[in-house]
């Protein structure tokens, strides 16, 4: 296992949502794992993290949804990127081509932080403003789920930029 196919659990990764900070921690626990798994390990500790992965991006994708944020925001189309090249590795690793699972590792090392600290922690803010609460999946005092609105969260870039 190389520095380059880690990640360090650290309160920059925090966004300050119990839920949120949850799963993202057992995200860089389970890379982890599979970047310092034997050879014999490592493929099924990729499987893992690639379930992990469609569960974890399916949660925020429901909160999303709940929010009436619409399905051809950015934040839904780099989770269905980075799935489909997960799952590619996958796919290949399984007929033998494991060099990828390392290479992927390394690319979602590189990749989460900057996901966590701009799309994920606009999301945790958006959610917050409208008084969603990650646990229950509901809205606080019982207020309806909001109408679709064209104020969503940040795509991690300035105004104006396209996602």
């Amino acid at each position: 296992m190389t520095a380059a196919t880690t990640l360090t659990w650290s309160p920059e990764l925090a966004l300050g949502d119990d839920r949120t900070d949850t799963t993202h921690e057992e995200f860089v626990e389970l890379l982890n794992a599979t970047a310092a798994a034997a050879p014999e390990q490592q493929l099924a500790l990729y499987q893992q993290l690639v379930q992990h992965t469609v569960e974890h991006f399916a949660q925020e994708e429901r909160w999303m949804t709940a929010c009436g944020i619409p399905a051809d925001f950015c934040h839904f189309s780099q989770h269905n990127s980075v799935l489909e090249v997960m799952r590619e590795v996958e796919r290949r690793a399984l007929l033998g081509e494991m060099a990828l699972v390392a290479q992927m590792l390394e690319a979602l090392v590189e990749w989460f932080p900057q996901h966590a600290q701009s799309m994920d922690a606009g999301l945790v803010g958006y959610l917050a403003d409208k008084g969603f609460d990650t646990r229950t999946e509901t809205f606080r005092d019982g207020a309806p789920a909001p109408a679709q609105d064209a104020t969503v969260p940040s795509c991690g870039h300035e105004p104006g930029q396209a996602c």
